[in-house]
């Protein structure tokens, strides 16, 4: 895997897992904003042909 795909998967995964979080009962919803705008701001530009209609 390319050095970008893997900072793609793993951002995403940590969106994923950010997100997870905020639906718990109890969750820092000021940690969850930060880290969320945080998370998608570093977020890189998708591999090649990631996305459909999109050429490799």
């Amino acid at each position: 895997m390319c050095r970008d795909c893997e900072d793609f998967a793993r951002t995403v995964l940590l969106l994923g897992h950010l997100a997870a979080y905020a639906e718990t009962p109890g969750a820092d919803a000021t940690f969850v904003e930060v880290m969320g705008s945080a998370l998608a701001t570093s977020l890189p530009e998708p591999p090649p042909g990631l996305f459909p209609g999109e050429s490799a």
